[in-house]
């Protein structure tokens, strides 16, 4: 038996205890629940989880916005509206008969960083910052300042009270973990030898105090200047010299966000594929949050194969579709022995049943009947469509054979990340033939997600 046949893994399978099966309607309905957070690795399918999710919740009654920070669109597209920016926009289409409403925004990172100079700023010192071309560099792409501003943002949607549950898809990152280091991480910047030494001119009193500083600093800025460039150098004083009062502001809020991530009524909901790769990182992810005390609700296993036909095993299905290939080998009978073996019959023949040109050329009481058929070509063997239909019948079976193959890595994988985490309550979704591009495809996703399993027989049952 292969090690990859689904019925010894099924019998392996048994011994593990079942996985815990995530009741997403639960999770969506508890008005105590405010804020859902999906993270994961990139390519998962985290965007449209968070879509399905917000959607299924308005439509149980739940007045939801759903924050997405995936600059493929796809969550505008797949809900019908031309465009997202960073204001909410209510999704038309949704049943709003429970009561709820469904609103969309895209996180814009440059935005978002202005909003908070423009809110925290006289306008004079604002128009400073927002026109510094270090600002402009930093707001646009600074490492972290995407997941930082996705914090904000969610502080910003949470303090308005406006929203029943909010919905946050996380930056597609090369690591989930970006998105809980990001405060930190930006905190350590402004809190860097560099920015200390930047703001020392306007903390020092005293000329004594300034005499000494500037000797001090005029050879640290000479040789900053040769490494970075002497305006650059300016623009960067300039920047920090006009944000020193906003920097505490900036460790304030993060803190505030950080603890609102811990506290009760948020959920956090890791999203993998059945694939190693993302589930190592979902495991990294999900000893994270324990190690930071926030709150799991589980996972979402997404793009899970199934088969209609388990019961047929990836070694019968490839035994059946070498016997169909080459019946001298597996499986014989008496009448394929037959015509093989007769005169003039080539080893490479592919007998079918003795009714071919092969088997009427050894029998004497077999007629001429070429004449009979005089539209088949003196070159196409008698037996072509019998042949054709047997070579179709197993590159069938092989592809079966190749499904049930990967099913059995998936379940393996599964297994292993339920083995090592027997506390996360999972739920599945079912692969799709296509990507969804509308509100009914995310209606059909979020009830595939409320079910926990894909409806599919288990292999090997």
């Amino acid at each position: 038996m292969s090690p990859d046949d689904p019925a010894r893994h099924q019998e392996g399978a048994r011994r593990l205890p079942p996985a815990r099966v995530l009741d997403v309607d639960l999770l969506l309905g508890d008005p105590q629940n405010r804020i859902v957070v999906c993270c994961g690795s990139g390519g998962v399918g985290k965007t449209t989880t968070a879509a399905a999710l917000g959607l299924r919740a308005a439509e149980r009654g739940r007045k939801v916005v759903v924050l997405t920070i995936d600059p493929a669109r796809r969550l505008a597209q797949s809900m019908g509206i031309d465009s997202l920016d960073n204001t909410p926009r209510r999704v038309k289409g949704v049943d709003d008969s429970a009561g709820g409403e469904l609103h969309a925004m895209m996180l814009d990172m440059k935005r978002t960083f202005d909003e908070i100079v423009e809110s925290h700023a006289d306008p004079e010192r604002a128009a400073a910052i927002l026109g510094n071309p270090f600002y402009q560099s930093l707001s646009a792409g600074f490492a972290g300042t995407q997941e930082y501003m996705a914090m904000e943002k969610l502080g910003q949607l949470r303090s308005k009270d406006e929203w029943d549950l909010i919905v946050v898809d996380t930056p597609p990152s090369r690591s989930a973990l970006d998105f809980l280091d990001a405060p930190k991480r930006l905190g350590s910047f402004l809190d860097g030898k560099l920015i200390r030494v930047l703001l020392a001119p306007a903390k020092v009193g005293g000329r004594a105090g300034m005499k000494f500083l500037n000797v001090g600093m005029s050879m640290m800025t000479g040789v900053l200047g040769k490494v970075l460039g002497g305006q650059f150098l300016k623009d960067v004083q300039t920047f920090v010299a006009a944000m020193d009062s906003m920097f505490g502001g900036f460790r304030t809020r993060a803190d505030a966000t950080y603890r609102l991530l811990q506290a009760p009524g948020t959920a956090f909901l890791v999203v993998a594929a059945p694939e190693r790769d993302a589930l190592r990182e979902a495991a990294y992810f999900v000893e994270r949050l324990a190690a930071e005390d926030m709150p799991l609700a589980g996972l979402v296993l997404n793009r899970v194969h199934g088969s209609g036909a388990a019961r047929l095993s990836a070694e019968r299905a490839l035994g059946a579709a070498e016997n169909l290939e080459e019946p001298r080998i597996v499986d014989q009978d008496g009448g394929k022995a037959g015509v093989r073996n007769t005169p003039g019959n080539s080893p490479d023949t592919y007998g079918s049943s003795g009714t071919g040109d092969s088997a009427r050329a050894t029998s004497p009481e077999a007629p001429d009947t070429a004449a009979d058929t005089p539209d088949v070509p003196d070159d196409t063997p008698a037996d072509a469509p019998e042949r054709s239909v047997d070579g179709l019948a197993a590159g069938l079976l092989r592809l079966h054979a190749e499904r049930m193959h990967l099913l059995a890595r998936e379940r393996r994988t599964r297994d292993r990340f339920t083995a090592r985490h027997p506390e996360v309550a999972v739920t599945e979704v079912a692969a799709l033939p296509g990507d969804v591009h509308d509100l009914a495809g995310l209606r059909d996703i979020g009830a595939r997600l409320a079910t926990g399993r894909p409806e599919l027989p288990e292999p090997g049952a």
